[in-house]
């Protein structure tokens, strides 16, 4: 049974101390969670290393950071590698989120380098996807998405698929109020799924997690949650709000 995920990617928010409180509040009012499901908060920098401290005393809470570098170490002022975030208890890092393809220019082949940059210092990798408004609007959102897989995770090894998470973020659904229907959110995971199975086989294709990102909240969880190809959420701006977020983590 593949593994149900909520994540909270906060984004470029909350300063040290108001990070710790969320997190801590959000903990209160989800309690345990269970075997088979992971809580995950998807911090800036500055926070990770307490974080990933106060996960370790919950279970299946885990830490991730929303991006990496490619490199291991090395001249490049202002960047952090997948080593500087495993030392510090990082699981997981988001590679591909669709503000660093669309404001920092973040190539397939980039996006290729640092996922495979996570995975040799054993970090899962929660690879983001998905298309902007005009090419939802044109139908031509599947052959958008294929085309990102194909240059990125598709070129992964049978072991390295394994450990990749795909979030699909439909762009015109992120911090804009609109989702995507239950329906659409079934119809892209279950092709994104597909995709997988052509390349590596039904087995992986069952076992791998897909996430939806894209204004997910406390009223429309449960329902996006519970279509068969929809393994949880990528949550943006709701995961800042402790209730809320608490609310959809309760939902997987």
């Amino acid at each position: 049974m593949r593994l149900k995920i909520v994540a909270g990617n906060w984004k470029m928010n909350t300063t040290y101390n108001e990070g710790i409180s969320l997190a801590e509040n959000v903990l209160e009012q989800t309690g345990n969670i269970a075997s088979g499901k992971e809580l995950i908060f998807a911090a800036p920098f500055i926070h990770l290393k307490a974080l990933a401290e106060i996960a370790a005393k919950h279970n299946n809470i885990k830490v991730a950071a929303q991006n990496c570098f490619y490199e291991t170490k090395g001249a490049f002022t202002g960047e952090v590698s997948p080593a500087m975030l495993k030392s510090v208890g990082c699981s997981y890092v988001i590679v591909g989120h669709s503000e660093r393809r669309n404001l920092f220019n973040e190539t397939e082949e980039i996006i290729l380098k640092k996922t495979l940059a996570a995975l040799y210092e054993n970090l899962k990798v929660i690879y983001c996807c998905g298309e902007p408004l005009n090419i939802r609007e044109s139908n031509k959102h599947k052959e958008y998405v294929a085309e990102q897989l194909n240059g990125s995770i598709l070129k992964l090894s049978e072991t390295q698929i394994k450990n990749i998470v795909i979030a699909y973020e439909p762009i015109w659904a992120i911090g804009t109020g609109k989702t995507a229907s239950a329906e659409q959110a079934q119809e892209i995971h279950a092709f994104i799924r597909s995709a997988v199975k052509a390349k590596f086989g039904a087995a992986i294709a069952a076992d791998i997690t897909i996430l939806y990102g894209g204004s997910v909240n406390a009223a429309n969880a449960k329902e996006l949650f519970n279509q068969p190809d929809v393994d949880g959420g990528l949550v943006g701006g709701a995961s800042l709000k402790a209730e809320e977020f608490a609310a959809i983590a309760n939902a997987i």
